[in-house]
């Protein structure tokens, strides 16, 4: 649940000058790709024909819009039997409607973390933690301090953290250090080999790890810790991605706004809240909109139990219990365009938050999408390599009508994700700022890639 500051906290004017603020790249030796890709390899995540004629009509009605508009369901749907829910069924519920659901402990009941993380009355186990992990620096925030609309982190041994964990308890969850989560551990990129959970089926497409895999630099998969009344403030998953969370021990209480929601949460000047549970929040001069917000989808997660938040939906998350969780960010066919769109919309409140010196600074065009990967984490460069990576993979599928792929990759599935590789792809190559753009050493270039994709897409359909 990776989120980044707002592009116009990263934008200040000083002495007339623009000043950027970047944050710091932190890279962390790991194991090499080889052996990643070796264990995290997702189980086969096949799509059948069926499922694919309903997907490809779903997003033909759509027509470019973005799913998942309107008000929240009753209640969050339960799914009980792993032996009864395929993914089949998941698309359809869940992934098509971009709607949450909640998997019961029963598909997690066999993961190692579950078995050695865990002490028989359901608590952290700190010994084992300590034995194995005791000497890896973490990321831990400070729940009770603001910035921006996130909490500033530091990074200290693990063993340091669960030693302030333990006083904490004693203290009757209290400290004069504040109330510390370890968030965004990148534990699975930094011990691959390690037994610690198995990617469900219904998150094996997963473009966002797959891209950065292939690149053997980072990952969208985390590890979460903390005690009880820890929490993370309101807002959305990282490139209005998907994610999915397990509470290895513990539970959490939810609090989700499905996408356009958080539109009548804003203050008067703009800003989402950074606590949606916050008295503020009914001060109409303040918020002058928050009485059109409907109430949240309230979900309280159990041990093993695990949460589909659907892309662009807004939430806040607290610890009810001292709690570990495992959580992916990822993103595939399913909500590619929500990412797009999403991106554009952060090189709008770029170009705005610097317009002022669109006449007067030379290459203001090129200075914004530096801005932008500095606030955003990616530009529209970056983001047509990202779609170049995964595309390539599925058209080796398609080129050798192959039944599946050595990752597991059926053929119905490549087929789906090249159509919605080949609609972004068509937007991108079209947008005035990636006409800017140099790609003169791209390779592929941009229209040559996308004419392979509508020339394999054409293949699928013809009789």
């Amino acid at each position: 649940m990776r989120v980044g500051p707002k592009p116009q906290a990263l934008v200040q004017r000083k002495r007339g000058a623009l000043c950027l603020l970047v944050s710091r790249l932190v890279l962390t030796v790991s194991a090499p790709a080889e052996v990643r890709r070796r264990v995290l390899r997702p189980v086969p995540s096949w799509m059948d024909r069926e499922t694919l004629a309903l997907a490809d009509r779903h997003f033909r009605g759509l027509g470019g819009g973005v799913p998942g508009i309107g008000q929240a369901p009753g209640r969050v749907a339960f799914v009980s039997e792993p032996g009864a829910f395929s993914y089949a069924d998941f698309v359809r519920g869940f992934l098509l409607p971009n709607l949450p659901c909640v998997f019961s402990s029963a598909f997690t009941q066999g993961w190692g973390s579950r078995r050695r993380w865990v002490t028989p009355a359901g608590r952290p186990d700190f010994d084992h933690l300590l034995r194995t992990y005791g000497d890896v620096v973490v990321p831990v925030a400070n729940c009770g301090v603001q910035e921006y609309n996130s909490n500033p982190k530091e990074h200290m041994p693990l063993r340091d953290y669960i030693t302030y964990w333990k006083e904490y308890i004693e203290g009757g969850y209290s400290s004069p250090r504040g109330c510390l989560y370890l968030k965004d551990w990148h534990l699975c990129r930094d011990f691959p080999v390690e037994d610690v959970f198995t990617l469900p089926v219904y998150f094996s497409s997963d473009w966002l790890n797959e891209f950065w895999d292939a690149l053997d630099v980072d990952d969208y998969r985390f590890v979460y810790a903390g005690p009880a009344g820890s929490w993370s403030p309101f807002h959305a998953d990282i490139f209005r991605s998907f994610s999915w969370s397990v509470n290895v021990c513990g539970r959490k209480k939810w609090l989700l706004f499905p996408p356009g929601q958080e539109e009548a949460l804003r203050d008067r000047h703009g800003n989402l809240p950074y606590d949606v549970t916050s008295p503020a929040l009914c001060d109409t001069h303040l918020h002058p909109r928050s009485q059109l917000a409907g109430p949240p989808l309230e979900i309280t997660q159990e041990a093993g139990e695990m949460v589909f938040v659907p892309s662009g939906w807004h939430h806040q998350v607290h610890n009810l219990d001292d709690t570990i969780s495992i959580n992916h960010n990822w993103v595939n066919g399913f909500n590619l365009a929500n990412m797009w769109r999403f991106l554009q919309q952060e090189l709008c409140a770029v170009q705005e938050e610097v317009s002022e010196w669109r006449d007067s600074m030379p290459d203001w065009h090129h200075h914004c999408q530096v801005i932008m990967r500095s606030c955003s984490g990616i530009n529209f460069e970056d983001f047509y390599h990202f779609l170049k990576v995964i595309a390539e993979k599925r058209l080796l599928v398609l080129r050798e009508a192959a039944a599946e792929d050595s990752a597991g990759l059926g053929f119905e599935q490549a087929a789906f994700d090249a159509g919605r590789i080949t609609e972004v792809l068509a937007s991108l190559v079209a947008h005035p700022n990636f006409q800017r753009v140099d790609t003169s050493a791209f390779s592929p270039q941009p229209k040559e890639l996308l004419q392979q994709l509508r020339e394999a897409v054409d293949a699928t359909v013809a009789p």
